[in-house]
């Protein structure tokens, strides 16, 4: 990867991830149907379509770890997620070899079954096989990163540098098709785009639980777009994240309070420690976290399941 971080004493507090709870806030409609909790409540969300995109120039102010709270003890899992999906990862068991753990409640037995899926597994239509094995006319899968790599170094001019998690024949639900993907995809269209010799990642989300989900997805593209920087020998330069609903639970509403009460501080530095010529050969442990001095942590944040 080329280029250096700016120092941290240079960097500029960051308030989007604020604003973007604020803009929820204020904009937001609440939904009509009741989502569930892990604990089996039915609860709202407040949802806004649309939100501003949230732009970050990672060398230049540092990598958007959220600093309203400490979220240093898990965001190693958000990075064995992705290379999980990277590499294909489609159960539970695969996602735990990477160091990812939390999807236990989303591929119980009972939500397999209404999916006609084994217990544990994430199906055909989740983001791994989207990633891997997209679906073809032959049978042999296409691996959507692999291809897009490939054609980056070929082709750097080319603005169809584009990945997408979703296969619409395992997403759809209506009275013709079963879904077969225990959470459709919420995260992960991806365009890259090489411009003036350096790496952009445009990241689109769908769905975004903005105090759960929300914060891991910032480290876990920010990270891709560093890793992907250093297999193509390009400097990484702006991550850009677009999200179409972004939500907020009714019952996360004490702990949104807490969060805009706290300042925002300089984001910190994320390098990597070892490096690769394929993205699919990164893992968690191959970056390495620095300067970031959060506020404390917020403990047991509810989540929808």
């Amino acid at each position: 990867m080329k280029g250096m971080y700016t120092p941290y004493e240079e960097r500029t507090p960051d308030e989007q991830y604020k604003n973007l709870i604020r803009e929820i806030l204020e904009k937001g409609t609440w939904g009509p149907s009741p989502m569930v909790d892990k604990n089996g409540k039915e609860v709202r969300t407040i949802d806004y379509m649309g939100a501003t995109p949230l732009r970050f120039h990672l060398l230049k102010n540092g990598v958007p770890f959220i600093t309203e709270r400490d979220i240093s003890g898990f965001w190693k899992a958000g990075l064995g997620e992705l290379f999980a999906f990277i590499n294909g990862a489609r159960t539970q068991q695969e996602l735990q070899e990477f160091g990812c753990k939390w999807w236990k409640a989303w591929v119980t037995e009972q939500k397999c079954a209404k999916r006609g899926l084994e217990a544990g597994d994430l199906g055909p239509g989740s983001y791994g096989a989207a990633f891997a094995n997209f679906p073809t006319l032959d049978g042999q899968g296409f691996n959507q990163f692999e291809e897009i790599t490939q054609q980056m170094k070929e082709r750097p001019e080319l603005k169809t540098h584009f990945i997408s998690p979703w296969i619409p024949q395992y997403t759809i639900r209506n009275i013709n098709h079963q879904q077969k993907v225990v959470v459709a995809p919420c995260h992960g269209w991806l365009h890259f785009r090489i411009l003036d010799g350096k790496l952009n990642l445009v990241m689109f989300q769908r769905s975004c639980d903005v105090l759960v989900g929300g914060v891991t997805n910032l480290v876990q593209y920010s990270a891709l777009l560093l890793a992907m920087s250093e297999v193509l020998g390009l400097e990484p330069n702006e991550f850009v994240h677009m999200i179409s609903d972004a939500h907020i639970y009714e019952d996360q509403m004490p702990w949104v309070e807490e969060i805009l009460a706290r300042e925002s501080r300089p984001f910190p530095t994320l390098k990597l420690v070892k490096k690769h010529d394929r993205i699919s050969d990164y893992r968690k442990d191959d970056f390495e976290l620095s300067d970031y001095h959060p506020h404390e942590k917020i403990k047991d944040i509810p989540v929808g399941v």
